[in-house]
């Protein structure tokens, strides 16, 4: 199967703010090969090294979609951990770019909130999935308004709340083949849980992550949209380029 050519350009990188890190003082010494020097009291990233290794994420969901298999993106945006309107909005932003990746490269996704045992307590979240399903049956065709106002208002507030952490993985119907993760820090406890199954992840790791925690690391700034943005498309278009070569059997 012949890889694409994912046109990783520096520039764009450096334009994109790819290589700034964080404080000095905020670091992980396990990033230390991934950084370049130190300017102004914050650590500059190595883009070499992040445009090698998003070259081999980019390699890795090619070969997995061309083979039909299944990738999950987490990025969320849980309210309890806003602070400022600020972080609020930045937060906002990555869910919404990871839904809008997902649906592109019709991966699976988890934008809203990671609810504990996503992955290490796959029959819970079969059976929720499957709940999901029949209940947005259900309203589709009408079932819930034929039931009583107080029966279907439950049911329609239960669907809600399915559909708002469990929505992108609708049609999940067993655990991913790999996790792309695109914040550590935000996002440990499914690095963790991946860890835990040994699924494959790849992950953004700014200078305050720890990169030995997952498959492919990718050095990049995780503070800033433009960054994930970019990485994001170029591992769309791998996964797309994934899909169209892809033939069932």
């Amino acid at each position: 199967m012949k890889r694409g050519y994912w046109n990783i350009n520096l520039k764009n990188m450096i334009k994109t703010r790819t290589h700034l890190g964080h404080d000095t003082k905020k670091w992980n010494p396990r990033m230390a090969p991934y950084i370049s020097k130190k300017h102004k009291g914050i650590h500059i990233l190595n883009l070499v090294k992040t445009a090698r290794f998003l070259s081999e994420a980019c390699h890795l969901v090619f070969d997995a979609a061309s083979r039909g298999k299944n990738i999950l993106i987490v990025g969320t945006n849980p309210k309890r951990t806003i602070n400022t309107k600020i972080k609020a909005i930045h937060k906002k932003r990555v869910a919404d770019s990871v839904a809008s990746a997902a649906i592109r490269a019709r991966c699976h996704y988890v934008n809203n909130k990671w609810l504990r045992g996503m992955l290490t307590n796959w029959s819970t979240t079969t059976l929720k999935l499957s709940k999901f399903r029949e209940l947005k049956a259900a309203e589709k065709t009408g079932q819930l308004d034929r039931l009583s106002k107080k029966n279907a208002a439950r049911l329609k507030r239960k669907l809600y709340n399915l559909e708002r952490y469990l929505g992108g993985m609708e049609y999940m119907r067993g655990l991913p083949d790999i996790v792309i993760i695109v914040n550590q820090q935000e996002e440990y406890r499914t690095v963790q849980e991946c860890l835990v199954v040994g699924i494959p992840t790849i992950c953004l790791v700014d200078t305050n992550s720890d990169p030995d925690l997952v498959d492919i690391p990718i050095p990049a700034n995780d503070d800033d949209i433009a960054p994930l943005q970019l990485i994001l498309n170029k591992l769309v278009y791998a996964i797309c380029q994934g899909h169209s070569s892809y033939k069932k059997v």
